[in-house]
């Protein structure tokens, strides 16, 4: 296969089903054979530049949104695997990275799950031994459905369609608490309760078909869990069919993505799909106006604009990540090229970081990746309060953007973009998989270089990289 081909199958596939046509249907808008059409979908031959300026024209997609998506976030993690020292006597090339994930792309998931085994078994054997005798070299059940939804683009289609088909029936986003209420009360007999004492955020009894909700909840987040509840009356076979066909290896994960698929659906209830995405472009993704618009958190609207993933119907693609102050990663998407660690902490110089020293504010970086890939990345902290003087606050750090290509949409990048000569901080996954030599504040050197030590000589980093 030469360079420059495209398979995009996927995309393809999801496009025709978004419209609930079938080949025959689908071949004949774009003016070809449904045989073509079919080879397509399942990845045996290229899209031409007929098709693909078919595609571009009659759908209104960007060539950028075709090529991009899973495939990109498969080569990421699919590359990322193969830097282990472990494998650095077989030096594949960017060329057969690509060969395997556009062809073979299950064999590069086996290989990436047989990593991630590999790298916890190591780490897990210096300290813990009796813990491989009780199997937990494989992936936790947390970690697989992250995974799962990372694959998927963090976008659920007919789980999406279903919230939003609801929303209007509703009425909503106008009075979420209001209408989320009545429709909970007056359709599905559940009674609202908020209890003074509660310590869960949303608790039902099943025998009396109670909610209880946390009374000192902010109201973004008592109407976001009444919208969980209605998740699970009203999209629960869905939901289990989803979870079911995922495939997951434990009945544990199977659980905790349907807690991920009630979250999703509550999100998409309140911030439907097309009047959601129309407000981002409108407001040049604003999220504080969007928040106000929408009735929702500065996080349910930065998740949202991570999901816009709808065939035929895209978003800016963008990446979002939630980071507490020790450095973890608890909530992470990429729809850009820009993918987060799947081992280790997250680069320094990335201005998530800097957010803990700036509340209220929105941080504002142009970064650059050792790849070359140029980003637009926003941060800014948060906290959650729940009760009085002595309730519990949470900190954490949000960060999101796109690639400066896609900037112009951002509100934020106006007087960066205008910069004459703008300067590019470089960032990079994380320093284990980072070659950059001259960076002053790296804390482990890369597992694929060599370092050199000079006795005679103490730079910020005690080593250098050859």
């Amino acid at each position: 296969m030469a360079n420059g081909k495209l398979f995009i199958g996927k995309t393809v596939r999801e496009l025709r089903v978004s419209r609930n046509w079938n080949q025959s249907q689908f071949a004949e808008r774009l003016g070809i054979s449904t045989s073509y059409l079919n080879q397509i979908e399942s990845n045996n031959r290229p899209v031409s530049a007929t098709v693909l300026l078919a595609l571009v024209d009659k759908f209104q997609l960007k060539v950028s949104e075709i090529a991009g998506g899973e495939g990109d976030r498969l080569l990421s993690a699919f590359s990322e695997a193969l830097t282990d020292p472990l494998f650095e006597s077989l030096s594949p090339t960017a060329q057969d990275l690509k060969l395997v994930v556009q062809n073979a792309p299950s064999v590069a998931h086996a290989l990436i799950l047989a990593h991630q085994a590999y790298r916890r078994s190591t780490e897990r054997l210096a300290d813990i031994d009796q813990e491989l005798a009780r199997g937990m070299s494989e992936a936790t059940p947390y970690e697989e459905v992250r995974d799962y939804f990372h694959f998927v683009d963090n976008y659920i289609h007919d789980l999406d369609l279903a919230a939003e088909q609801l929303a209007t029936e509703m009425g909503l986003p106008e009075d979420p608490l209001g209408a989320l209420r009545r429709k909970l009360e007056q359709q599905h007999r559940i009674s609202v309760r908020y209890q003074e004492n509660e310590v869960a955020l949303r608790r039902f009894d099943a025998r009396s078909s109670t909610l209880h909700l946390n009374k000192y909840a902010p109201a973004q987040t008592q109407q976001f869990q009444m919208a969980v509840q209605l998740a699970q009356v009203e999209a629960g076979d869905t939901i289990d069919r989803i979870s079911a066909a995922a495939g997951f290896r434990t009945p544990e994960a199977n659980e905790i993505c349907k807690i991920g698929l009630h979250n999703y659906f509550a999100g998409a209830l309140l911030m439907p799909y097309g009047e959601f995405a129309d407000a981002a472009r409108k407001l040049r993704h604003d999220v504080e106006l969007l928040a106000l618009q929408f009735n929702a958190s500065i996080e349910q609207v930065c998740h949202r604009l991570s999901t816009l993933q709808r065939p035929g119907r895209k978003g800016i693609p963008m990446f979002f990540a939630r980071v507490d102050r020790a450095g973890n990663i608890t909530k992470r998407h990429s729809a850009t090229k820009l993918q987060f660690a799947r081992f280790g902490a997250a680069c320094p110089v990335w201005n998530v970081h800097q957010a803990f020293e700036a509340q209220g504010r929105i941080i504002r970086q142009m970064a650059e990746t050792p790849d070359g890939g140029q980003y637009l990345s926003l941060a800014l902290q948060v906290s959650k309060r729940l009760g009085g003087f002595r309730g519990q606050e949470t900190t954490y750090a949000l960060a999101f953007g796109c690639e400066t290509s896609n900037a112009e949409a951002f509100v934020y990048a106006d007087d960066l973009l205008d910069t004459p000569s703008v300067q590019y901080d470089p960032i990079g996954v994380s320093c284990r998989i980072c070659e950059r030599a001259n960076c002053p504040i790296r804390a482990w050197p890369p597992i694929k270089g060599r370092i050199g030590v000079d006795h005679h000589q103490r730079m910020t980093v005690p080593y250098q990289i050859k």
